[in-house]
């Protein structure tokens, strides 16, 4: 079978293409690696920015999106998918996944992006002991603990709320002296009394046997270093897109994402980038959702 579109990736960007490509009629099928839909939207305990939705769960909203696709007709196949060619010359996309192939039209790229390492020793001996890329997750394990986040955007302020409700203690460490986070996410950290702001400062070093039970600190400032005392760190630095599977078929920025504009359309004619893997500026839910649908649009005209 050769499908109108196949969608790589079921976070809010692939589901959304998902709806919009079942209500034009077209031939798809959404491949996913992970055994639940959502992307990075399920380990959000609270979204308070998606509109007509606040405070909404983020497992919640991905269920939702993915309930919505599904009672349309789209079909979900739990595969990963490991490389893209072009046959026919071009006219064909190939999905090459673990032991299957998926032909089609057109594709529709919405792998999202995964968590950035903060890159110091310590760090991969002692994550799931102790360091941590998720609040939501586990911030339950370090009730009336010390953690610490370490981040400036707005992950990093949510995990710190988060954190807030349960720990005894929380560091936010920015390597800045003030935090990149909306304005109301700071406003709602000043107002925590067990918050603690250390500012121009970096890790250098996470320590621990068996758990983590520290982290060496450095004064960006005045070059001092210092031990600080910890049960746990969670680490809120970024993303880094997941383009692997087509670093051979697409030219990428100095940052790993794909090239494309508002509507989704890349140096490839038929390849489609929607969510957190293309460039722009903002990277939110809402945006992505806005790209699956642009990108659908862009597959209609295509196949026209």
């Amino acid at each position: 079978m050769i499908y109108d579109v196949v969608i790589v990736g079921s976070g809010p960007a692939g589901l959304a293409a998902a709806i919009y490509a079942q209500r034009a009629r077209l031939s798809c099928v959404v491949l996913e690696r992970e055994y639940v839909s959502g992307g990075q939207v399920v380990n959000t305990y609270e979204v308070d920015n998606y509109p007509g939705l606040p405070g909404i769960g983020g497992f919640e909203l991905g269920m939702k999106l993915r309930e919505h696709a599904e009672q349309l007709g789209a079909q979900f196949i739990n595969i990963e998918v490991r490389h893209i060619e072009l046959e026919d010359e071009g006219r064909i996309k190939a999905v090459y996944t673990d032991g299957e192939e998926y032909r089609a039209r057109s594709v529709i790229l919405a792998m999202g992006a995964k968590h950035r390492l903060l890159g110091v020793p310590g760090e991969k001996e002692l994550t799931g002991m102790g360091v941590s890329y998720c609040a939501t997750c586990d911030g339950a394990f370090f009730k009336g603990r010390t953690v610490a986040v370490v981040g400036g955007g707005d992950v990093a302020a949510e995990d710190a709320l988060f954190l807030a409700r349960g720990c005894e203690k929380v560091y936010l460490i920015h390597r800045r002296d003030s935090l990149r986070a909306a304005n109301v996410l700071q406003e709602r950290l000043r107002d925590c009394e067990n918050v603690e702001f250390l500012w121009d400062t970096e890790v250098t070093r996470i320590m621990g046997d068996e758990s983590v039970e520290g982290v060496w600190l450095k004064n960006k400032k005045d070059g001092s270093e210092r031990m600080l005392d910890l049960d746990g760190i969670f680490i809120a630095v970024g993303n880094l897109p997941e383009t692997k599977i087509v670093t051979r078929l697409l030219r990428l920025d100095e940052n790993g994402y794909i090239p494309a504009g508002e509507d989704c359309v890349t140096e490839v004619p038929g390849i489609f980038a929607a969510g957190d893997v293309r460039a722009k500026q903002l990277r939110q839910i809402v945006t992505a959702v806005s790209d699956g649908a642009n990108a659908v649009t862009s597959v209609q005209n295509y196949l026209l």
